[in-house]
């Protein structure tokens, strides 16, 4: 079946909880229609989630994001049955207490949070161009201002780990230095590009092992319900710049990243993997 709408089209990736959830049902309550990339199910006791399942104003298409086959064939029906997306969010994203590693051998929060967002977009470009906004928000972290150091070499097989401030903040880093790298590229064809710190949230991923032990009374006291995070992300899609493109956004700021002069060498990386590894999958 091919859905024939006329609304907005948004594809959310981790919308089932979180910043996610609050931002997937925020654009359904405004009409938009979501195209929901996820590995968890929506809660079933949310009757706007529910209604909306039921009317497929949000439609749900299933994948293990670290798992390149799995994503792949959900891509595809994505492909398949949709029309055009007016904006993607690369939300979905990973945060451990030890190195992980995925089903292709990379390090996870690299895989995960740096080429999978790049995988998704290069894959949606087409119906990107078919919408009306063009737009690509990739969610990042401001962790990734307390880098004292940087190689785009270990990302993949990194030898240290620590928390919040390793491995998950390089590769956040990562993922906002290939967005500011291929802005120009893609804004000739009409694509608006930037990543965003949504801020301090309650989420999962903010209270797991992923967390360092000092920071839990302060995300108890201080973090914000994870709508603030979701009104960011709208923000920076919809709100007063939707001609800046590239940049990373902090507090709704431009914020300069550190280690640019690594974004090339970054998006190579990135680019090798999706067209040596992924779109070779048959």
């Amino acid at each position: 079946m091919t859905y024939k709408r006329n609304n907005r089209v948004a594809l959310i990736t981790g919308a089932s909880s979180g910043i996610g959830l609050e931002l997937t049902k925020r654009l359904l309550s405004e009409g938009w229609d979501i195209l929901a990339l996820i590995r968890s199910a929506f809660p079933s006791n949310d009757p706007l989630v529910q209604d909306c399942l039921r009317s497929q104003q949000l439609r749900i298409y299933t994948a293990d994001l670290s798992d390149f086959t799995d994503l792949q064939a959900s891509l595809n029906r994505i492909k398949k049955y949709e029309k055009h997306i007016d904006v993607l969010f690369n939300n979905a994203g990973v945060s451990f207490g030890e190195l992980s590693y995925s089903k292709q051998g990379r390090e996870m929060h690299f895989e995960v949070n740096s080429v999978v967002p790049y995988i998704i977009f290069m894959e949606m470009k087409e119906l990107l161009a078919n919408g009306s906004l063009k737009t690509v928000i990739n969610t990042s972290s401001n962790a990734l201002l307390y880098l004292k150091q940087f190689d785009y070499n270990a990302l993949a097989s990194p030898t240290v780990f620590r928390k919040l401030v390793g491995p998950y903040a390089a590769s956040k880093l990562a993922l906002s230095l290939w967005t500011q790298e291929i802005a120009t590229a893609i804004q000739k064809e009409g694509i608006m590009i930037r990543s965003v710190c949504p801020g301090a949230n309650k989420t999962t991923i903010t209270n797991n092992a992923g967390m360092p032990r000092f920071m839990i009374p302060i995300r108890n006291l201080f973090f914000s319900h994870p709508s603030e995070g979701a009104s960011r992300l709208c923000e920076a899609a919809l709100g007063s710049s939707p001609q800046s493109t590239g940049v990373f956004l902090n507090k709704g700021k431009v914020t300069p990243l550190k280690f640019s002069s690594q974004s090339t060498e970054v998006l190579n990386t990135i680019e090798r993997i999706y067209k040596q590894e992924f779109a070779a999958i048959s």
